[in-house]
């Protein structure tokens, strides 16, 4: 053992209690690893921050922007729905539904392609059902990756195996050779987490705790939470009228949000805006006053879905807190002076000057630094009033106009950069392709595609990158498998074939899977032929076990997806300690039944 080695074993050592006490965030971790490396001269300069443009990281940050281009056409809303139909409020159903769908979509993309493509939908979903996005995004995010062992080009260690059985004069694998490994593991995957998920996963995230900016809102100022929306039929008395002479404030203490005229979405509409048959009114208030409301006008309660989704879809309009600036032209001035739902296209819910009650008229009171209102409207609307030069904007906006023009473009954008890794081009440069394209089409912004990069992410893949060159510069990782190697040669196959799934288990952890492969495959196909077990049914378990990294989120996907779940390593561990102990038995028996 030379003193290369010795320092990289304790490096290791140092990472793991790191990883395990979380005394620094993960990103930290990686960065305080990636230094030591350098320092110690174990990796040189170059290789130090090699990572940053390594295949990992730039596939990474090339699926955030697809990711969040795909968004921004409104394409998985819809998807979104179909699934809460599907699977209603539970929480079973819909995990079981969208674990189904992406573990079978990785069988033919890349793991982190399918991730990216479903984890729009996975928190729209989650805001929906109010289902915690910790339940859903990890159950996810591990099918993808067992989804990878489907087809011999569902993941990249199984990609590159073929090449090295050829190398060790072994036959090659047909492309659904490794199926009904696959198969097992993704019905045992999903069945782990409809079992065991209320105790495996974290119910619920500090993330999560700050991202439900609506739902603080409503809470905070005590808004009414239901909307009731009414048909205006050809014979009601309220067709023709201006909507100030509906009173609705002063009488009903009701408030119109919006207003649906065929395709036509009106939402704060004007004082002097005319109510027609065929409209669809969007109240808020209470549902005494709603009812009486209807009922005096004759209207009829809505029941078109496709409108009630449009009507009731956060992601189209919400509430917001705005604030007046100091030396805003439009102090002193009154609500009714500045037409503010004609100009601003907001509808205020709530001034607070007018001690909170919100069907109190305040329309003539003039406006003085430091007011503030509670506004319903588009996001577009609501985005555009905190960049102006009257408001601050106290809560983000949640979503901007959806380019839905820009769906297919978007589409082709996206498939196209993962269909370019099926024809030998690297999947880094594939999918930064796409990831281009989609800004130079107009789906989203140069602005938009750097601000939708989680660089927490890619400090976490770059700093361990340089790790997994220097266990292989050195011959750490010979060095564990020849030792491994020498303790079970001549043992039960059983024992060889848990001993060749943890080594490729364990490489995989803290190098990329592609390099664990490199150095397994050759080394269980020397030990096949000393035993007298099928070279390639090893080979191919070492494949298959490349991919069984869910105790840290060290590997792609996981690394993508923490954040966005709020998770910390210990969630990994405990919900991934179970699923690597079950991926193990798993592959062990089925490569001993089809192979020994």
């Amino acid at each position: 053992m030379t003193p290369e080695i010795i320092l990289v074993c304790a490096i290791l050592v140092i990472m793991v209690i790191l990883f395990v006490t979380e005394a620094f965030r993960v990103d930290v971790i990686a960065i305080i690893i990636m230094l030591t490396l350098g320092w110690l001269g174990l990796v040189s300069p170059a290789e130090t921050f090699s990572g940053f443009a390594s295949n990992a990281v730039i596939s990474i940050i090339s699926v955030m922007i697809l990711g969040y281009g795909i968004d921004r056409t409104g394409i998985m809303i819809n998807f979104a729905r179909k699934i809460v139909i599907l699977g209603g409020s539970s929480e079973k159903r819909i995990t079981g539904i969208i674990s189904s769908c992406v573990g079978l979509l990785s069988a033919f993309m890349q793991n982190i392609g399918s991730a990216a493509l479903f984890l729009p939908a996975i928190l729209r979903i989650s805001k929906k059902t109010k289902i915690p996005r910790s339940k859903l995004i990890m159950p996810m995010g591990f099918s993808a990756i067992i989804g990878g062992t489907l087809s011999m080009v569902g993941s990249s260690p199984l990609i590159l195996l073929n090449d090295l059985l050829i190398q060790g004069n072994q036959e090659p694998f047909d492309i659904f050779a490794v199926t009904p490994i696959g198969l097992c593991l993704l019905v045992a995957g999903i069945s782990y987490f409809l079992i065991l998920g209320k105790y495996v996963l974290p119910k619920k995230t500090e993330s999560e705790d700050n991202v439900e900016s609506q739902e603080a809102l409503l809470e905070t100022w005590n808004l009414p939470r239901r909307m009731y929306h009414y048909n205006v039929p050809e014979n009601s008395p309220i067709h023709g009228l201006k909507r100030e002479e509906l009173k609705l404030q002063e009488k009903y203490s009701l408030i119109l949000l919006a207003i649906k005229d065929g395709r036509d979405m009106l939402y704060a509409p004007w004082r002097y805006t005319v109510i027609s048959s065929g409209q669809i009114l969007t109240l808020l208030g209470s549902e005494e006053n709603a009812e009486l409301f209807r009922k005096e006008f004759g209207l009829t309660p809505a029941k078109n879905k496709t409108y009630l989704d449009e009507l009731t879809s956060e992601e189209n309009a919400g509430f917001a807190e705005i604030i007046l600036r100091p030396h805003s032209k439009i102090i002193g001035k009154t609500i009714r002076e500045l037409s503010f739902r004609l100009n601003y296209g907001l509808e205020i819910i709530v001034y607070p000057d007018r001690n909170n009650e919100p069907g109190k008229k305040f329309s003539d009171i003039k406006l003085k630094t430091g007011d503030s209102f509670v506004v319903y409207g588009s996001w577009t609307s609501i985005d555009k009033a905190g960049k102006g030069p009257d408001f601050i904007l106290l809560t983000p906006p949640e979503e901007k106009d959806l380019k839905k023009s820009k769906a297919l473009i978007a589409v082709l954008c996206f498939i196209g950069g993962i269909g370019l890794s099926f024809t030998g081009v690297p999947i880094s440069l594939g999918l930064l392709t796409g990831a281009l394209c989609m800004v130079m089409a107009g789906v989203l912004s140069i602005d938009e595609a750097y601000r939708a990069v989680d660089w927490r992410t890619v400090f976490l893949l770059a700093g361990l990158i340089p790790f997994g060159i220097a266990m292989d510069n050195t011959g750490t990782a010979s060095y564990i498998a020849d030792a491994v190697t020498g303790l079970i040669i001549g043992n039960n196959p059983i024992l060889i074939l848990f001993a060749v799934a943890i080594l490729a288990t364990f490489f995989s952890l803290f190098m990329s899977n592609v390099a664990a492969t490199v150095i397994l495959v050759p080394l269980v196909i020397m030990i096949g032929l000393d035993t007298g077990i099928d070279p390639r049914g090893l080979a191919l378990l070492a494949g298959v076990c490349a991919s069984n990294s869910f105790i840290l989120p060290t590997h792609q996907v996981n690394a993508f997806l923490m954040s966005q779940g709020g998770y910390h390593n210990s969630d990994y561990m405990k919900a991934g300690g179970i699923m690597t102990v079950i991926f193990t038995c798993i592959s062990v028996a089925m490569i001993y039944i089809l192979f020994v």
